[in-house]
């Protein structure tokens, strides 16, 4: 798909990796659809990436599906149609299963800690993918749905939530692969690695050293790198129902 004039929304694009994407898309002379929570990062976005396409925010609760869907519609009145939505908005809320002192459970990762995260990075990104794929088919538009995963979906210390959301958005992907693909609709997913984000800017240097040492390329990766991950599978029309693990080569 040639991304020229073609519509793109993209969940969490307000800042981070959506923030990257938007800019490589922007230059390829896409229009952007924006979804985050955050109306004065979506306002900054906007009017940075105005000079460069067309772009509109909107202010949308993925976990909400009154709003998803509501949200989808302003967009096709908007923009006519959609033809590519990446799922990237998501949310950490790291802690242990259990903790345990002398035998004795002291602390529990609470019930809300779990749902919230699969709230957002999974159940966000079903409500997103179904309302983008119906809203495809019924403009007639060939699409594109790419779901921003983890390296983590394949389990990871301390984050039971996080993995388990990141394992279910890369099974969707593959899964609405062969559902969709009747109508003209691709579906992938991309699994970062350790990215350089604002995140891992607050981490102790000496935590960063190690945590670097451990990558065999030996550095973080870059926003833009997954970026060109996502513009790939979006214009080579022979990719489907793949998840693209870009890490530098660590494993968990």
């Amino acid at each position: 798909m040639d991304l020229k004039d073609k519509v793109v929304v993209i969940t969490g694009g307000a800042g981070g990796l959506g923030f990257a994407m938007a800019q490589n898309f922007a230059a390829a002379g896409a229009k952007l659809a924006l979804i985050d929570v955050d109306q004065d990062k979506l306002e900054k976005a906007c009017a940075n990436l105005g000079a460069a396409t067309e772009v509109q925010g909107y202010a949308i609760d993925i976990t909400d599906e009154e709003d998803v869907v509501a949200g989808f519609q302003f967009i096709k009145e908007d923009f006519g149609q959609v033809n590519v939505l990446v799922n990237n908005a998501g949310i950490l809320r790291d802690g242990m299963l259990l903790k345990v002192k002398d035998n004795q459970v002291i602390d529990r990762m609470s019930f809300e800690q779990f749902q919230s995260v699969i709230d957002v990075n999974l159940t966000g990104s079903f409500l997103c993918g179904r309302e983008a794929a119906a809203t495809m088919i019924e403009t007639e538009q060939a699409g594109v749905i790419i779901n921003i995963s983890s390296l983590a979906k394949a389990g990871n210390l301390g984050q039971s939530n996080y993995s388990a959301s990141k394992a279910g958005v890369a099974a969707m992907s593959v899964g609405w692969a062969k559902e969709l693909a009747r109508y003209g609709i691709r579906s992938a997913a991309v699994a970062p690695g350790v990215i350089e984000t604002e995140m891992t800017a607050g981490m102790k240097p000496e935590a960063l050293t190690r945590l670097e040492k451990m990558i065999p390329v030996g550095r973080l990766g870059q926003a833009e790198e997954i970026a060109t991950t996502v513009r790939f599978i979006i214009e080579n029309d022979y990719v489907n129902g793949r998840v693209f693990e870009i890490d530098g080569g660590i494993r968990l």
